[in-house]
C-alpha cells in the first residue's frame, strides 16, 4: 500500500448527501477481484450514459477536475453495501483523500485498509471546503497528515482528527497484510518454538 504523508491536489466539489457504493461502483463491475482498471467506472452511472457518452454537467468529467486527488462530499458517504470495490475505484481513479461530515462505517474503515484517508469535519467546515473546491482549477487543497491540518486555497487552515493507528497504519503504508509481515519475526519465533513441542 502507497503511504499517505501529506498531499496537494485538486479537489472536487461533490455536492450530495448519501452517497452509496452501488453510486461509487455499480455492481455490473463487481465481477473482478484485481484493483486496477476499476476507475474508468467510478460513478459510472453519474458519468456516462448508457451509450458510453460522457455526462458533461458531472463534475469529474469537468477540465478542472479530471485529474482530481481529493473529493469533497456530502453526508454519509459511502452507505449502502459493504463492497471493498468501492475505495479500489476510487483509488484508481486517483482520488486519495475524502472529505465529508460523515461516512458508513464499513466504507471508512476500507478507505483506510486501501491507503485512502477519510477525514471528517463539522458541516461548516465541509461547505467552506465545498466552496473552495467550486473554483475549478484553483482548487488546490493541501492535506498534511502528521500535523492533521487541510490548508485551504487562501492559505487558511482546518484541523481534523484521525485515530492514531489508523494514522500511522497510513503514514508507513501497510494494510492487514503489511501489519501481519511486519511481525514476522515474532512469528517465525514462535513458529520454531513449537517444533519442540512433544505433539509435534
Amino acid at each position: 500500500m502507497e503511504k499517505f504523508e501529506t498531499l496537494s491536489g485538486i479537489a472536487a466539489p461533490l455536492d450530495m448527501i448519501n452517497v452509496d457504493t452501488d453510486m461509487i461502483i455499480p455492481k455490473q463491475f463487481l465481477k473482478t477481484i484485481k484493483r486496477s482498471g476499476l476507475g474508468q467506472n467510478l460513478f459510472d452511472e453519474m458519468r456516462f450514459t448508457p451509450e458510453g457518452e460522457e455526462i458533461a454537467e458531472f463534475v469529474l468529467n469537468q477540465d478542472a477536475y479530471r485529474s482530481a486527488e481529493i473529493l469533497v462530499a456530502g453526508d454519509n458517504f459511502g452507505c449502502g453495501s459493504s463492497r471493498e470495490h468501492a475505495p479500489w475505484a476510487l483509488l484508481d481513479f486517483g482520488i486519495r483523500c475524502i472529505i465529508a461530515p460523515s461516512f458508513a462505517d464499513i466504507f471508512y474503515n476500507n478507505c483506510f485498509k486501501n491507503g485512502i484517508l477519510p477525514i471528517v469535519l463539522p458541516q461548516e467546515d465541509v461547505d467552506r471546503l465545498m466552496d473552495d473546491a467550486k473554483r475549478g482549477a484553483n482548487a488546490v487543497i493541501a492535506i498534511d497528515l502528521p500535523n492533521q491540518k487541510i490548508t485551504g486555497p487562501d492559505g487558511s487552515e482546518i484541523s481534523f482528527e484521525v485515530d492514531a493507528f489508523r494514522k500511522q497504519c497510513l503514514l508507513e503504508g501497510l494494510d492487514d497484510i503489511g501489519l501481519t509481515l511486519k511481525k514476522a519475526p515474532s512469528i517465525d519465533s514462535y513458529e520454531a518454538g513449537l517444533q519442540d513441542q512433544p505433539w509435534r
